[in-house]
């Protein structure tokens, strides 16, 4: 399982709509799973999309660490053309990074429940509802098949920071939720 070069922005293909998979159980299917499980955990990330790693396909990985999500643990997981529907018009922002944009945090509304289907490799059809952090790292990683980046769904980009400048904003929020009147 080689750990596979990731696509940075600008590159076109993190800007296509990923074609769909004709057979799940295909066996190159596998290995290119297998391959970006391998990426995902080097680099290391919660989420990758085939076109991160330049394969205009609609495949996903992910994984929700517990101490990421407030306990619940997905293990690395793999969906075939995932499809999300929004269970509540409530969103919630929340902070994101990119493997595809290294170096830059962003807060990002999502919606906070949603359920996601697909299919496994084995073929079987995947059906979840998820909240939280699962649900957000499921939506940002099916933006990527549709070619959009968190950045195109933020609403105020004075809220997108260098990484290790991310102090200084968090602390500005903290401030200002503290001194709003409620």
């Amino acid at each position: 399982m080689p750990v596979l070069p990731i696509a940075r922005m600008g590159n076109p293909v993190l800007r296509e709509i990923a074609a769909p998979i004709a057979d799940p159980t295909d066996p190159a299917v596998a290995r290119l799973a297998a391959d970006m499980i391998a990426t995902m955990l080097d680099a290391p990330g919660v989420g990758l999309a085939a076109p991160q790693v330049s394969e205009s396909r609609r495949l996903i990985v992910f994984r929700v660490p517990a101490d990421r999500s407030g306990g619940e643990e997905v293990a690395n997981t793999v969906l075939v053309n995932p499809v999300i529907e929004p269970l509540s018009d409530e969103m919630a922002l929340g902070w994101e990074g990119c493997l595809s944009i290294p170096g830059l945090r962003g807060l990002v509304p999502r919606h906070t429940r949603i359920r996601y289907r697909g299919y496994g490799l084995d073929g079987a059809r995947i059906e979840r509802e998820a909240t939280g952090f699962h649900a957000r790292v499921v939506q940002h990683e099916v933006d990527h098949l549709d070619g959009v980046l968190y950045l195109d769904r933020m609403d105020d980009l004075r809220l997108l920071v260098c990484t290790e400048e991310m102090h200084h904003l968090n602390a500005a929020i903290a401030a200002a939720v503290i001194s709003t009147p409620r």
